[in-house]
């Protein structure tokens, strides 16, 4: 096997024309020089340099050799340099995925703390929500993953059970509250607080099968089984369509921080139903100072 060192040697000796002038030039010293050549040789299985009394030159395959080295070395040091600048943060790049509450409030704060602090690295943005985010982190199609799950509620709507991340760095961020909203003129629109059960004879507004799971639990536990007249997972559009008086509905508090609600009040739900937001990526790459950069400013961002 060829190495690097092996072919800087070989390249001095033949700019310089001697070992010792060769030695000089590396910083090192003349038989260093020549066992290294005699490494050289035996690793390719070739005579690499003629030498007599009165010159040292290149054979054909140290011609070839030197020819090759000059690119092979200049690659290396490319190579090298931008190793270094990825870990020193002057370069990199990140891909985050995030579900859509998540990349309106703390992905904003985090990217652009994070342009500032380092203005080499560069970081891509998709919306996805778990447990679809968290696949893509597993198959590679992206570094860092902000993600939810609930705590009351033991199923994998979200991909984020106990078992499901334990081959992944949980990086916690804040536990995030779900909010009753009720449309002005509602008879509870102005109560500091709310039991769910009060809320049992109302029209809901409530995501897709898959996301509406937590509602369900959580008015199932109080007695009752909420009656679903509209189903969407924007939540502008749900906000809309309790400001029309057409139900009520149960936002997390971080999907509420981006949106205005028009005609339509946010009350506190008893008993409280919360989901954990974290910022999810694969142990090497917490590794990489770039991810590792993301990660903490991820966490700045919820602490504000």
């Amino acid at each position: 096997m060829i190495e690097a060192r092996h072919l800087r040697v070989l390249r001095a000796v033949a700019a310089t024309g001697s070992f010792s002038a060769a030695a000089r030039e590396l910083g090192c010293t003349q038989p260093a020089v020549s066992q290294q050549m005699k490494v050289l040789e035996a690793s390719v299985g070739t005579p690499l340099l003629i030498r007599t009394s009165r010159e040292m030159r290149l054979t054909q395959a140290g011609e070839v050799l030197v020819r090759h080295a000059t690119g092979i070395l200049s690659g290396l040091t490319a190579a090298e340099e931008e190793v270094a600048a990825i870990a020193g943060l002057r370069a990199g790049r990140v891909r985050l995925v995030s579900f859509p509450s998540g990349s309106s409030t703390l992905v904003p704060a985090a990217l652009a703390a994070l342009r500032a602090a380092h203005p080499g690295t560069r970081v891509s943005l998709v919306d996805a929500e778990p447990p679809r985010s968290v696949e893509m982190l597993r198959d590679g199609d992206c570094d860092v993953a902000l993600a939810f799950r609930y705590d009351s509620v033991h199923d994998d709507s979200t991909g984020g059970g106990a078992e499901e991340w334990g081959d992944l760095v949980v990086r916690p961020l804040l536990s995030d509250r779900l909010v009753g909203l009720l449309p002005e003129g509602h008879r509870l629109a102005g109560a500091d607080t709310v039991s769910i059960a009060d809320l049992a004879d109302e029209s809901w507004i409530a995501g897709c099968p898959r996301c509406r799971h937590q509602l369900v639990d959580a008015c199932e536990k109080a007695g009752f089984t909420p009656r679903i007249d509209f189903a969407t997972d924007d939540y502008p559009a749900v906000i809309g369509l309790v400001g029309a008086g057409l139900g009520v509905a149960f936002l997390p508090e971080l999907a509420m921080e981006s949106v205005l609600p028009k005609a339509a009040r946010t009350v506190t739900v008893e008993p409280a139903v919360r989901r954990e937001i974290v910022a999810l990526t694969l142990p090497d790459l917490a590794r990489v100072p770039a991810v590792a950069a993301t990660l903490d400013q991820l966490e700045r961002a919820a602490a504000r």
